[in-house]
């Protein structure tokens, strides 16, 4: 026998009408006298948070009607016939009140989020879908949800020395750290297709992170971002990364995953240290066909479960049957947030590039 399952949506809009009802039924062969003006005075106040407008403005009037008709019908002399009347009118003004606050709410909610949206296509657009023999696909999420857009950053961007890539870390999280993303963002674009090597690169986006900080303040040496970069030469055959202080990448072919960690990671961007100039070489690595490179921030390294257990990508990459980048990002996201039950510990960003055959 086929279950009929009752829309919660329904039933909830069915409220106000039974609270009219059985405050009316209450009121007329209750035991008491006025047992049922709770229900009849909260009925336009309910209807407020589930109705539009004008179906509270509706549901108000026609509770002002039954008020009186009940009390008509029980012969109720005038004042106190006046005094259930203004209760109940008190009670809808401030239901309506309430539905007028919420709307407008409810607007600059949506303005804030379509700005917020804007702004995230503006400061870190989506990439590519591919470049070349490159597949491409990103993702990004927010430590805030409402702001869409915090510390992470990505970039992909065809160059004469093959194809390059930037995945980095702003220090910090929100929107504090949104300018920082600019800066790095637009000298990546810039620089990437000018400098002969990643290392050079990695300088140029140094020093044009340090150009903007205020050597006067104390916190200076903390205003750093860990960053990875990647060259895939035009043959495609082989991979360069080079690591500034960022989480290590891993590469996926035929059901492995293998973590790369960096032979010589140097300091993150915009770190000075005394003693230190934070330089780095880069790795070169085979790139088999339909490998593919997964590029992650420390949202998902350091993503915990409720015991505060981190969560493991190499073993989660391990369940996920893929064939394209997209549905790579899009399952190892709904990993995470399955691994922290929804909640979101800090900014996470993915980047993945496949090489296909």
């Amino acid at each position: 026998m086929k279950h009929i399952r009752a829309n919660p949506v329904v039933v909830l809009r069915g409220v106000p009408v039974l609270m009219i009802l059985g405050g009316a039924a209450a009121d007329l062969f209750g035991p008491e006298p006025y047992l049922g003006l709770p229900f009849l005075a909260s009925a336009p106040l309910v209807a407020s948070v589930l109705f539009h407008w004008r179906t509270s403005v509706v549901t108000a009037a026609v509770v002002g009607v039954v008020v009186v008709g009940v009390d008509l019908q029980l012969r109720r002399p005038a004042p106190p016939l006046l005094v259930d009347l203004a209760i109940v009118v008190l009670v809808g003004v401030i239901g309506l009140w309430t539905k007028w606050l919420m709307d407008r709410q409810s607007r600059h909610l949506a303005v804030t989020q379509d700005i917020a949206e804007a702004a995230q296509r503006a400061v870190l657009p989506d990439p590519p879908t591919r470049l070349g023999s490159l597949q491409i696909a990103a993702r990004y999420e927010a430590a805030q949800a409402e702001a869409q857009v915090g510390g992470d950053l990505y970039a992909v961007r065809a160059t004469p020395f093959g194809v390059r890539a930037i995945i980095g870390d702003v220090r910090g999280k929100g929107l504090p750290a949104v300018s920082t993303v600019c800066q790095v963002i637009a000298a990546f674009r810039y620089e990437a297709g000018r400098a002969e090597t990643l290392s050079e690169l990695a300088d140029r986006l140094h020093d044009a992170l340090t150009l903007e900080t205020d050597p006067s303040r104390v916190d200076h040496f903390e205003n750093f971002v860990t960053a990875l970069l990647v060259e895939i030469a035009p043959d495609a055959a082989k991979a360069s990364l080079l690591s500034r202080g960022h989480t290590a990448p891993y590469l996926l072919k035929t059901g492995e995953v293998a973590m790369l960690e960096p032979s010589d990671p140097g300091l993150p961007l915009g770190m000075d240290l005394p003693s230190s100039d934070g330089a780095a070489r880069p790795d070169i690595v085979d790139w088999p066909p339909d490998a593919t490179l997964l590029l992650v921030t420390d949202g998902i390294t350091e993503a915990r479960d409720r015991a505060g257990t981190f969560y493991d990508p190499a073993v989660g990459l391990a369940h996920i049957r893929t064939s394209t980048p997209r549905e790579l990002v899009d399952s190892l996201a709904r990993s995470v947030t399955h691994w922290t039950g929804g909640q979101r510990q800090d900014d996470m960003a993915v980047l993945a590039l496949k090489l296909a055959p």
